[in-house]
């Protein structure tokens, strides 16, 4: 290898690690200061030390804000998003086993119906009515309907990628076994998919902790807030508490960030799996 090839190594990748720190750690470290002040020099939203910290008072007083509705928040975040993403995880690694492996007359209709899935918009009033028909309105379970049904798409195209990697041998052989359907899915082909399904289980949890949109629609009510909606609290038309609000979104941005700081790797060959065989 070259000198002036190591030499373009080296600043490319100072340069990519200048970015980074611009990008995402100068934004992080402004939230952190914010939270840590005062509402007096909070509300000036400068890139300053706080003459006085006081953190650990702010992160009480979030915590106990309207009879502590962000614990309550995060409980529903949390079980919306558990069982949302189970939900994900098993019906598109079904879906996308089947589409790669059985190749029929329906499948053209059905990878339509799958890229339909991420490009339609959702249509919120019908949603709605459908879910008060069904009498599941206002209601956990209809949360996770909706939050499944909307990544359903993305996640199958993930699998139907991956499956494409693993060699049919492997079900040939399974079957000769005396393997049916269903075993060979869950006992074969499902612990092959792994690194797929840590990629969809982070990238899937991250999106629905983090939505604002479907929970702002489908879940109204204190009782079923989630803990995007818990910024309102702290911020209105006529009073902006921000040291609270930014302890607020300090509070919803650590989970996402351990689960991306610890399965990046995973994420990566999750995603790229797919990309030269299939």
């Amino acid at each position: 290898m070259s000198r002036r090839l190591q030499v373009r190594r080296w600043v490319v990748g100072i340069v990519a690690i200048l970015v980074s720190i611009v990008v995402f750690l100068v934004p992080f470290a402004f939230v952190v200061l914010q939270a840590a002040k005062t509402p007096a020099e909070a509300s000036n939203l400068n890139f300053a030390l706080p003459t006085k910290w006081v953190f650990f008072d702010n992160l009480v007083q979030v915590l106990q804000a309207n009879d502590g509705i962000v614990i309550t928040a995060f409980v529903n975040s949390i079980v919306l998003t558990v069982f949302s993403v189970a939900v994900m995880v098993v019906f598109s690694a079904m879906v996308g086993y089947v589409l790669q492996r059985k190749k029929t007359r329906w499948n053209p209709v059905i990878n339509f119906f799958v890229l339909a899935g991420l490009i339609v918009p959702p249509a919120v009033v019908p949603t709605i009515w459908l879910l008060q028909g069904l009498g599941i309105f206002k209601t956990l379970f209809s949360g996770v309907v909706i939050e499944a049904t909307f990544g359903l798409s993305f996640s199958i195209l993930l699998f139907r990628a991956f499956v494409a990697t693993i060699p049919r041998e492997l079900d040939e052989a399974a079957v000769i076994d005396g393997a049916g359907p269903i075993r060979l899915f869950f006992q074969v082909v499902l612990p092959l998919l792994r690194p797929v399904i840590v990629t969809v289980i982070v990238v899937q949890s991250v999106a629905v902790f983090n939505d604002f949109q479907n929970p702002l629609y489908f879940l109204p009510g204190s009782d079923l807030a989630t803990v995007q909606l818990t910024l309102y609290n702290f911020q209105s038309q006529t009073l902006s508490q921000f040291n609270l609000l930014f302890m607020d979104v300090l509070l919803i941005t650590i989970p996402p960030l351990i689960l991306y700081i610890f399965f990046n790797r995973q994420i990566v060959a999750g995603m790229t799996s797919g990309a030269i065989k299939g």
